[in-house]
């Protein structure tokens, strides 16, 4: 088993990303995984993401607060426990449009190489 601590989960700095401090769960420095990867992001009150895409699907879990979660097709709230799946090449950008700080899960396999 793996064990991270929230106190000690390691912080990452993806691009195109501000007003979100980002925490490494399980996966790359956090740690083994074989396949896929956890973060956690805490968005502040107009945080958010550019509108981007990977080459990997991305599964989010809405934990406290509001996510705006926007692709080419329109945008749509997600609110406490709501989740969404984004596909492989598919753009979204996330933004925190309220005044009280949000966190949301990702999950996320491996870039493939």
């Amino acid at each position: 088993m793996n064990l991270t601590r929230y106190q000690q989960a390691p912080a990452y700095f993806p691009p195109n990303h501000a007003g979100m401090h980002c925490l490494r769960l399980q996966g790359h420095e956090a740690g083994p995984s074989d396949s896929l990867w956890l973060g956690l992001s805490h968005l502040l009150p107009g945080g958010g993401t550019t509108l981007d895409a990977s080459g990997v699907e991305k599964l989010y879990v809405v934990l406290e607060g509001e996510v705006t979660i926007a692709t080419e097709d329109g945008e749509q709230v997600l609110r406490q426990y709501d989740s969404a799946r984004l596909a492989p090449g598919e753009k979204r950008a996330l933004k925190n449009n309220t005044n009280h700080p949000a966190s949301i899960l990702l999950a996320m396999p491996y870039q493939s190489k």
